[in-house]
């Protein structure tokens, strides 16, 4: 089923003028000018901390020098339209601002498919890489997402996520993902340098009970030693990773805390899920 693309203007919803097969090709189109945010629906019409998504894509149009003037409710319930019209049942959007129309917002939605169970019970095999910079971390900009996909589009088909290092060999997060390493117990990952996931904002909540955390880098020359690994984004919640640049994590197959920090993270959720 093809992507929808539709612009939300201050009249209402109207066709774009391009047909796309996914949001990943309808980011094409987009100007590197602008902010988005990614994230899911559930049972078709509820969504996770959507106003928490909305807040971070107006701090980083704040960083980028402009301010998008759309009223949430509205965009909600675009959203929404375009969900109940397509009959896709649970989708994956993107809601989309350009800096040169800032009353504007790009709406785009595909079926959503949850990560295969095969994919958490083998875990994903990944790689690290200081070829790429990201001009602000702490801002989702449109600049990002095109220059992530030329440098998606190398890299070999077996790894599933590039976690990117600073200067130092820290390991900061993923393309499109925060990163999470855990060595005798406690859960490291980035405190700066990283974007504010909503996802990585939970896990920080759900460690609590489960593991201690500390908020310092994982550093490329600990992977040896690293007991697990995974990594979160909104829309597959916590991945396990069972390799890093070749290197096996701990036993090479999700680890006993990454999954029990999974099943908490999706109590989580489950309970606080809000309709559009």
């Amino acid at each position: 089923m093809p992507a929808i693309v539709k612009l939300l203007t201050e009249r209402g919803l109207a066709a774009a003028p391009q047909r796309v097969n996914s949001l990943s090709e309808a980011a094409r189109y987009e100007p590197r000018e602008g902010v988005y945010t990614v994230a899911n629906t559930f049972n078709q019409t509820q969504t996770l901390l959507l106003d928490a998504h909305l807040q971070r894509l107006e701090d980083s149009a704040a960083r980028a020098g402009f301010s998008p003037q759309i009223e949430r409710a509205r965009l909600r319930a675009a959203l929404r339209t375009m969900i109940l019209d397509s009959g896709y049942g649970d989708v994956r959007f993107r809601i989309s601002v350009a800096a040169a129309t800032p009353r504007e917002a790009l709406l785009s939605i595909e079926p959503f498919h949850a990560p295969p169970p095969e994919l958490i019970r083998r875990g994903a095999r990944c790689a690290t890489s200081s070829a790429a910079r990201r001009q602000d971390p702490a801002a989702k900009t449109n600049d990002w997402m095109h220059t992530r996909r030329a440098l998606t589009a190398s890299r070999p088909p077996e790894i599933y996520e590039t976690f990117l290092l600073d200067d130092s060999g820290a390991m900061l997060e993923g393309y499109t993902s925060n990163f999470f390493a855990l060595r005798a117990g406690t859960v490291y990952t980035a405190a700066e340098g990283v974007l504010a996931g909503v996802a990585r904002r939970i896990v920080l909540e759900v460690c609590a009970g489960i593991a201690p955390l500390r908020l310092r880098p994982p550093h490329i020359g600990d992977i040896e030693r690293f007991d697990e690994a995974f990594l979160t984004s909104s829309s597959r919640g916590i991945i396990p990773v069972v390799a890093i640049d070749g290197i096996a994590i701990g036993s090479g197959v999700p680890g006993a805390l990454t999954l029990s920090l999974r099943a908490a993270y999706q109590q989580w959720v489950g309970e606080r899920l809000e309709e559009l």
